[in-house]
């Protein structure tokens, strides 16, 4: 029997020593002391479930209606449309047979629902192979990484410095243990410099992590990207927009090895940022390294249609020094969503959302960039998103548009130190009207704003 009894002062000073550090406080050494308590956390004492209810829906009145403002931020989560019945299909008891899809002959609406989900995001990228669903884009980009380390023998990888900035925080965090050297390609005019690519593939690498759009919302040259990593031994990692993909070429056909991305848009709120989901599809030569799992259609012993796990990479399942990943489960939920999403709304349906996510963010770029000192940083082609420079401090600007019911975009000083660029995201929700309501109070706030 497993005793669920708390350890003894001697039993923790035991495990202590047999891990080699001192104390507790040790442990904690890898986090910052800044984001530390400076003080012993006081709790409330117990309450009833009657005043626990009133407490938290007291706490839930903070919080504010998505649908009270009007949403231009984004930076990787997206304030798209979702139709109701996205969730009604979403409860439907096919799909919460059980726990785990591990018993197959119980679990049929979860293995198909991954099936279906798998096959939809191969027909979206235009890969041949596509895993079960991951946590988020960032851990997919991580794990893309892993997966290129792990087929080329390479320690090395390059990374544009148009990803978003979220992603290659989480790629450091997988490198530093692993001891995966990361260089960063720089940018050039808001998009990847191909001169320093094509510099630092000739000293070697694993791969080159670019993303399409990129972190600024512009369009990368994926043709010069592909051709530079087609005469390369190092993989092509591209990290798309699969809502930008009814419009811009798949990446399929710039070469692409490896293709991850965030579904969020998918059939997905924005939800205070998650849950999210990550896809990872891959070229068929890499199905046997993809992390997580896939599941496969099969028969059974009368010949009728079933679905099973087919390939799973992690520990628990083959030996440990094959093993590519520790990647144990998938955002079944949040798969199923994006699934019924785009089922829902078909080849035409995903069109006519991309076309009008590009049509509305290039008229709020155009009104914004004739206020009186704004500007777009960038002068190229965009999808959805794009980088504002203003003649006022951007947090400044997006604090006094809230109080207007405004989200007006993402400052880019919490990415970097600079204080006057704004990135704006302008989905298919935003109506004319909200628009130029947005244009309007940001002149209004930039008149009485010091400048930058």
């Amino acid at each position: 029997m497993t005793s669920y009894v708390g350890r003894s002062e001697a039993e923790r000073k035991e495990m202590l020593h047999a891990i080699g550090v001192g104390s507790m406080e040790d442990l904690l050494d890898p986090v910052p002391a800044a984001l530390r308590a400076k003080a012993r956390i006081e709790l409330p004492g117990a309450m009833s479930e009657l005043d626990v209810r009133r407490r938290l829906r007291e706490l839930s009145l903070r919080n504010i209606d998505p649908d009270g403002v009007s949403c231009f931020a984004g930076a990787g989560v997206y304030d798209h449309f979702v139709p109701a019945a996205v969730r009604h299909l979403l409860s439907r008891s096919e799909f919460s047979t059980c726990y785990t899809p591990y018993q197959a002959e119980v679990s049929q609406g979860t293995l198909q629902a991954i099936f279906e989900f798998q096959s939809l995001m191969c027909a979206v990228t235009g890969m041949d192979v596509c895993n079960a669903s991951m946590y988020d884009c960032a851990t997919a980009v991580a794990e893309a990484a892993l997966l290129a380390v792990s087929a080329t023998g390479e320690r090395r990888i390059l990374v544009s410095a148009c990803l978003n900035p979220h992603y290659v925080d989480v790629l450091k965090t997988y490198c530093t243990p692993t001891n995966i050297e990361m260089v960063e390609i720089p940018e050039d005019a808001g998009v990847t410099d191909l001169a320093e690519l094509e510099s630092a593939l000739g000293l070697g690498a694993a791969c080159f992590i670019h993303q399409q759009p990129n972190f600024f919302g512009v369009v990368e040259e994926t043709s010069g990207i592909g051709r530079l990593l087609s005469s390369s031994k190092a993989l092509l990692v591209s990290c798309v927009d699969p809502i930008s993909l009814s419009l811009l070429e798949p990446p399929s056909t710039y070469g692409a090895d490896i293709v991850v991305g965030e579904g969020q848009g998918l059939g997905n709120a924005m939800s205070f940022g998650g849950p999210l989901l990550g896809f990872f599809a891959a070229r068929k030569d890499y199905v046997r390294k993809l992390p997580g799992r896939i599941v496969g259609l099969t028969s059974d012993v009368r010949g009728r249609r079933g679905f099973v796990l087919t390939l799973q990479t992690r520990e628990q399942h083959i030996r440990r020094e094959k093993a590519t990943s520790n990647i144990c489960t998938n955002q079944a939920l949040v798969a199923l969503a994006a699934t019924v999403h785009v089922s829902l709304l078909g080849e035409e349906g995903m069109r006519e959302v991309a076309e009008q996510c590009l049509s509305r963010s290039h008229f709020a770029a155009e009104c914004l960039s004739q206020l009186k000192g704004f500007s777009l940083k960038y002068d190229r082609p965009f999808f959805k998103e794009f980088l504002l420079e203003c003649p006022v401090s951007a947090e400044a600007l997006v604090e006094a548009l809230f109080d207007e019911g405004i989200l007006g975009g993402v400052p880019l000083s919490r990415f970097s130190g600079r204080a006057e660029l704004l990135l704006v995201a302008v989905t298919e929700k935003r109506t004319r009207k909200e628009i130029e309501c947005f244009v309007d109070a940001t002149r209004r706030a930039s008149e009485r704003l010091p400048r930058a």
